[in-house]
């Protein structure tokens, strides 16, 4: 039988009787689901079921996976719940009917395999996975703010149980094939050149369908559901408040009262997401991810791909840039003085390879990609040359006319600095222009943002090869202009700062955070500060203060000349045991809105400053800055988002209050006149 090929979807049917039936959606590099790409599909599935075939195998046509959910555009043109349940309603109808053909259907899994797209395969009588590192298999609406529409909150606790199928829906992990397998998501979990047979072996002979086991389906039922609601509520309020995010709190109650019965169950999916994507938090996640997406296509101005990564200054930070980069894939060489201070990052990035790579090979291969090199023979091979040594201005123009003298014309020269100015570094080098600043963030791992720095003057190329080098290695690049403090840091000074004042004016620490929390700060200020360590928040502060005045705060001063340096040494503005701060009760004699208004309006009063002098291009770069480089709450979509969110002229008749009680730290900044 010839194939038959539409807009979006194309199908074949084999001498088996079995019909192959591919998604590509047309003019698009990655498949989602539309309203255009299901409406085809319903008309294709109504003809594949006039044909009885012996099975329906779905395919990807796309290099990037199966399908990766549905059109967050059109999400973000619903305009009423009325609208947005007929589109979800649509949607389901459609999954149920492909759930319910009379002939065995195989959802065969490549790449990504998201939300809509798992729903999809979820429907279908059985899932083959490639077993391959580029699989993705998951449900994170949560993160986008909604929950699962098309059966996905019912199907999978069906498939596997209510417990383990709600801690996958309400962290949005994403799982490997292998690990779908474990849990029962997926029916096979195979290497590339087996899929064939096994789809082969599915089609012709198909087994019975996949379920849970006895103890796993004991947990959908009504009694055992509400407990574990309890459980999951209490989890989930210890990360996020209702108000903030209302979507797993939604999830959870569903569940409970609904658990996987039909058609309740997917009718409640249907109410509760149609009024979940018109909350002010789903439309500032979804802006979120489409500042994500700004950012990691920044990177498509050159064609630049690097292999090797030369990193000299085995600390902290530098060893574990090294063990970031080999862990994503680069050749790295890591050079400094002594034996003994690369000894400690090879350890440190052992570490992060057991706790982020399952397979030993994989392990291994990680720690071969990492190579000791005191004498710097890697810089004349390398693509990257990253310095990441002691904050010295010396130290550091030595150290770059030495790395200039041996390395490749082409390769990129890049300074982790945080406080000392590329143009001064710069001086020393017979191409200045070549040198930029790649500034990662404590813990490395963990933080998704990397500030580009650009001097005055800088090669162009050299910056779109650095913003491509930090996209390879998986992080956010986010270009910056060379001034004090960049971006990141220059907003948390002013942060910090009145953090530190409200201390010493007798509000308690506790108090402090717990207002910060409200918010939707990830943590408060002075945890924070424990965090990172006061000695760093110190020597930040005492050069910052130089630029942009203010004073360094006594208590922080006689804290670390106490050697009491927060959470490392048991000790800081709190006191530390096993690694959990000592919190007294938050005093109810301050108004915690009269806190937050102090801190965030420092913050962002900031942010105009930022933006008026040019420290990032555009307001949506400073949105994500503030979001993945210090986790300002995404559910606000951003610093400048909640200025215009909450008002212009209402913030900044706040500030001008604040500045006549508190004096010129709050004094706005001309950037108010253009907000």
């Amino acid at each position: 039988m010839s194939e038959i090929v539409l807009q979006h979807w194309s199908y074949i049917q084999d001498k088996n009787q079995l019909i192959w039936l591919t998604f590509d959606r047309q003019d698009a590099s990655a498949n989602t689901l539309s309203a255009s790409v299901l409406r085809e599909f319903k008309k294709v599935l109504d003809k594949i079921i006039t044909l009885h075939p012996k099975a329906l195998i779905i395919r990807s046509g796309k290099k990037s996976g199966f399908i990766l959910g549905a059109d967050i555009n059109e999400f973000e043109g619903l305009q009423s719940v009325a609208e947005a349940t007929d589109f979800i309603q649509n949607g389901q109808d459609l999954v149920r009917e492909l759930a319910s053909v009379p002939f065995p259907t195989i959802a065969l899994i490549q790449g990504f395999c998201l939300g809509g797209g798992l729903e999809f395969a979820l429907a279908c009588r059985y899932r083959v996975a490639e077993d391959s590192l580029g699989v993705r298999i998951g449900l994170p609406e949560v993160k986008l703010g909604i929950q699962p529409g098309w059966g996905g909150t019912v199907r999978l606790p069906k498939l596997i149980g209510g417990l383990k199928a709600l801690d996958l829906i309400l962290t949005g992990k994403m799982l490997r094939a292998k690990a779908a397998y474990k849990l029962g998501i997926v029916d096979a979990a195979v290497p590339q050149r087996l899929i064939a047979k096994v789809i082969l072996e599915f089609a012709l002979n198909p087994p019975a369908p996949s379920k849970p086991s006895w103890i796993a389906s004991l947990t959908n039922k009504e009694g055992v559901r509400t407990l574990l609601g309890k459980m999951m509520t209490r989890q989930v309020a210890k990360k996020a408040r209702r108000e903030h995010y209302p979507s797993p709190y939604a999830i959870i109650d569903n569940w409970v009262q609904y658990g996987i019965k039909e058609p309740e169950a997917y009718d409640a999916e249907i109410s509760s997401i149609a009024r979940l994507v018109l909350t002010s938090t789903a439309r500032n996640l979804v802006k979120t991810f489409h500042l994500q997406e700004q950012l990691k296509g920044l990177s498509k101005k050159t064609a630049f791909k690097p292999k090797h990564v030369h990193v000299v200054g085995a600390g902290v930070m530098g060893g574990d840039i090294a063990a970031w980069c080999a862990f994503r894939g680069f050749k790295v060489t890591l050079q400094d003085q002594s034996i003994q201070y690369i000894s400690g990052a090879i350890k440190r990035a052992y570490a992060l390879a057991k706790k982020r790579l399952k397979e030993p090979t994989e392990i291994m291969a990680m720690m071969d990609r990492l190579m000791p090199d005191i004498e710097g023979y890697g810089v004349s091979q390398a693509d990257i040359i990253i310095e990441a040594i002691t904050e010295k201005l010396e130290a550091k123009q030595a150290l770059f006319k030495h790395l200039e003298s041996l390395a490749k014309p082409e390769a990129v020269l890049a300074s982790n600095t945080s406080t000392i100015p590329l143009e001064e570094i710069r001086t020393v080098l017979t191409n200045p222009k070549r040198l930029v600043g790649i500034h990662y963030f404590n813990p490395v791992a963990l933080m998704p943002l990397v500030e580009v720095v650009k001097a005055e003057g800088v090669d162009p190329e050299m910056i779109d090869k650095a913003i491509a080098f930090v996209r390879a290695s998986d992080k956010l690049p986010l270009p910056v202009k060379s001034a004090p403090g960049f971006l990141v840091n220059r907003l948390l000074l002013p942060y910090m700062l009145e953090a530190v004042s409200l201390l010493e004016e007798g509000i308690t620490g506790p108090t402090i955070d717990a207002a910060a929390v409200r918010f939707g700060m990830p943590m408060g200020p002075i945890e924070l500060a424990d965090k990172v360590g006061l000695d760093i928040c110190l020597a930040a502060l005492e050069k910052m203060t130089t630029y942009f005045g203010g004073k360094v705060p006594p208590r922080l001063q006689e804290l670390v000349k106490a050697g009491h340096l927060g959470e490392k040494t048991g000790r800081g503005f709190y006191t530390y045991k096993n690694g959990k701060a000592i919190k007294d009760a938050v005093d109810s004699g301050f108004k915690p809105k009269d806190i937050e208004e102090r801190l965030i309006l420092r913050l962002v009063n900031e942010a105009v400053a930022c933006l008026r002098e040019g420290i990032v291009e555009n307001p949506d770069h400073l949105d994500a800055g503030s979001i993945f480089g210090f986790g300002f709450p995404p559910f606000r979509g951003g610093i400048i988002s909640y200025m215009h969110e909450t008002g212009v002229d209402h913030l900044s008749t706040q500030l001008k209050k604040l500045e006549d009680h508190f004096g010129e730290r709050f004094k706005r900044d001309k950037g108010w006149e253009n907000a």
